[in-house]
């Protein structure tokens, strides 16, 4: 179970991951030892997955951002290590709804977007694709 100063904990090293734990301490009330131990168990536990880094795509020359359906004549669910291949996509989930896949892409522009496009038509499978390409993100963030 996640309680308040768990959440508070969570919610500090995700504005700043690199923060001390004698500053973590100091924000939520406890000795730098004690907010480690806390840190500690919720990596142990799998709250915290990994610690990383948020970086600028449009900066990295990912300038195009889009979200492709993918529609297959089989499950999907067994194309993950096929598509984790494709190095510009970002995220897959298997879906439900009008497709089976949905995949959150990165690329340079639309001409690398296409050859994504094909390299997952070339995943076992594929039968279709529907592409959806952003124009502007009003935010991105992960939930608390």
């Amino acid at each position: 179970m996640v309680d308040d100063i768990d959440r508070m904990l969570i919610d500090l090293l995700q504005e700043d991951a690199t923060q001390s734990y004698a500053v973590l301490g100091r924000a939520v009330g406890l000795s730098s030892g004690a907010a480690h131990e806390r840190v500690r168990k919720l990596r142990e536990r799998g709250v915290i997955r990994r610690t990383t880094i948020e970086v600028d795509q449009a900066a990295l020359g990912r300038a195009v951002t889009a979200y492709v359906l993918v529609e297959g004549s089989t499950w999907m669910g067994d194309s993950a290590d096929r598509l984790a291949a494709i190095r510009e996509i970002e995220e897959a989930h298997v879906i439900a709804g009008p497709a089976s896949v949905l995949l959150k892409v990165r690329t340079a522009g639309t001409r690398e977007l296409q050859d994504v496009l094909r390299r997952v038509f070339e995943v076992d499978g594929v039968t279709g694709t529907q592409t959806v390409v952003v124009l502007e993100t009003f935010f991105e963030r992960t939930l608390k």
